[in-house]
């Protein structure tokens, strides 16, 4: 995504301020909560019910903005409250864990730093992007080259991390298939009609809306198992983030197949 950024992706969270603070709200306030009242109403087992609150703690990603372009948002927004939300969640993201590690296994709780979360995720966060953004301003032309490369390795990266994660905690994801992947497919969906929701509310178009509900309810399932093994080093809680890595389409696949739908013109 950051060989894609410039610095005009950033002047423009000045220009729709409202747009990008409705996003923000549904991505670090509803999302999580929705995610919290999921636990509870399914009635999850501990290693789901952190990891979908892990996953509701993280930013948007890379397939927010593909899909996005897909189904002809508003692709600029996308883009910039996709690098708003990466950059706040080195703060938010830390404080859900650790709300979800207090709330669901107290006995771990002591083990996690918010702090070294902090530091783990602004380096694997914001220096790419300052590293993508100056790529892009300097060496404009081996930007735009490499930007394909990387979107697809990115999502090779995560197909890998999913059938490495399939392997090892086979065992879990059997025994608990029913619940991870409903509350994916509840989560997904869920937070892309709360970002809906919130939109149109607020009177935004229909487009600035469809980008609400796509940033809201698409989130970066990557970065939610790295967390998992790298900071946690709790491979069980990266389920709910590897079956979401493929459920995440469900929800986009029906928004846009309605608004195809909804576009044909009646005989």
């Amino acid at each position: 995504m950051v060989l894609g950024l410039t610095l005009g992706d950033f002047s423009r969270l000045f220009k729709k301020p409202v747009a990008i603070a409705l996003g923000l709200v549904g991505q670090i306030i509803a999302m999580p909560l929705l995610a919290l009242g999921l636990c509870y109403l399914l009635n999850l087992p501990t290693p789901i019910a952190i990891g979908l609150m892990i996953l509701a703690a993280c930013p948007g990603g890379t397939m927010s903005n593909v899909v996005s372009q897909l189904a002809k948002a508003n692709l600029a927004l996308s883009v910039s409250l996709t690098a708003a939300s990466t950059a706040i969640s080195i703060i938010t993201t830390p404080f859900i864990i650790g709300f979800a590690m207090h709330q669901f296994a107290p006995q771990d709780d002591a083990s996690f730093s918010i702090l070294t979360t902090s530091l783990g995720l602004f380096v694997i966060t914001l220096v790419p992007v300052a590293i993508g953004i100056s790529l892009r301003h300097f060496k404009s032309e081996f930007a735009i080259k490499s930007e394909p490369f990387f979107r697809r390795f990115s999502l090779f990266f995560m197909l890998a991390m999913i059938a490495a994660l399939v392997i090892k905690e086979r065992a879990l994801l059997i025994s608990s298939f029913n619940d991870v992947f409903w509350a994916c497919i509840a989560l997904n969906i869920g937070s892309m009609i709360i970002g809906l929701l919130i939109a149109k509310l607020s009177k935004l178009s229909l487009t600035d809306s469809l980008t609400l509900g796509i940033e809201v309810g698409i989130q970066n399932a990557s970065l939610a198992i790295l967390i998992a093994i790298s900071f946690l080093n709790k491979p069980e809680y990266a389920v709910t983030g590897g079956v979401y890595g493929l459920a995440m389409f469900i929800g986009p696949l029906l928004l846009i197949a309605g608004l195809k739908f909804k576009s044909k013109p009646t005989s």
